[in-house]
């Protein structure tokens, strides 16, 4: 890599998982990167109880399994297990877990806290295992809790790029979008076709170079590209088969398309469709989506060499 260019890492959709998170961190010194994205959905799903018995051990259920923890090296070794798998490990009693049972809004309030504090904790590490001068990128996705928004732009070794244009490299401009348009699972930053037309059309205010110097950092990817084929569901959520094959279908943003089709930027990061790790083009712009695979414990990511004029060079990773 020459002295003239500057590497983006772009990955996505890391939902908590502590494995894929840790090695996002080592990208800048692994792969040489001046700039280090994550843009999207990076909180855990759920909260897995780590229970004391009477006889002093502790015991959980995970992945149809139970597993004993004995001591308190063994309990630091099980939550560790769970963090990296994406869940949030929580020591308590037979009772706590019993009144967060009959309890649903404590037990929300709980898993809020425990997803806040471990951003704070993630972004902390930052300043211990990436170099000072990486540029560093990180956007909540439609899965993440607006309480994770505060703890981003407070941190000051993080760049929080919602509501502005953020200087990326050169004299090239990002803009950003969180929310998508409507999934099965409601999830919070979801909306109607209409209102993320709306949404998108507001950024357009923020940019302050020519389009072909912008790069669209939308979560959510353009409708009919190969960055949006994802499962078909049926009304139990399930996927669909024919011939024991599953059906894919489009379920990208046809508004995130106009968008770039009208104003054809540079660049589309994109994200949320886990199954789809592919680039693609809409007319002129590329438009790339690293998938993901944080369950397995993979990281995957994209690399783009950019130069004053251009972006050089583009291709996916894994590890």
């Amino acid at each position: 890599m020459s002295s003239n260019t500057t590497r983006v890492y772009f990955a996505a959709d890391v939902h908590g998982s502590e494995r894929v998170w840790r090695k996002w961190l080592a990208v800048p010194k692994f792969y040489k990167a001046n700039i280090l994205i994550l843009a999207g959905d990076l909180t855990g799903k759920s909260i897995v109880p780590l229970i004391e018995q009477k006889d002093g051990t502790y015991t959980c259920k995970i992945f149809g399994r139970r597993m004993v923890a004995h001591n308190k090296h063994e309990v630091e070794k099980v939550e560790e297990d769970i963090r990296f798998s994406g869940y949030y490990p929580i020591v308590c009693t037979p009772k706590e877990v019993e009144e967060l049972q009959k309890n649903p809004r404590k037990l929300n309030e709980l898993f809020e806290k425990v997803m806040v504090d471990n951003i704070k904790r993630w972004l902390d590490l930052i300043e211990e295992h990436v170099p000072k001068d990486v540029k560093v990128v990180v956007m909540p996705g439609n899965d993440d809790t607006f309480a994770i928004d505060d703890v981003i732009k407070e941190h000051e070794r993080v760049i929080y790029p919602l509501g502005k244009a953020v200087p990326l490299c050169f004299d090239y401009e990002m803009i950003s979008m969180d929310w998508t348009n409507p999934t099965p699972w409601n999830s919070p930053r979801e909306c109607s076709e209409k209102e993320l037309w709306k949404k998108l059309e507001k950024l357009v205010d923020l940019v302050s170079v020519d389009w072909n110097k912008v790069i669209c950092n939308f979560h959510c990817p353009p409708y009919q590209t190969l960055l949006d084929l994802a499962p078909k569901l049926d009304k139990e959520l399930k996927p669909v088969y024919v011939l024991g094959q599953p059906v894919r279908i489009h379920v990208g943003s046809k508004s995130v398309r106009k968008f770039e089709e009208k104003y054809q930027p540079m660049l589309g990061l994109h994200g949320h469709i886990h199954e789809s790790y592919a680039s693609d083009h809409v007319g002129k712009t590329l438009v790339v989506n690293p998938g993901s695979e944080y369950t397995e414990g993979i990281l995957r990511g994209f690399i783009l060499d950019f130069t004053k004029d251009k972006i050089e060079r583009w291709w996916k990773v894994e590890g």
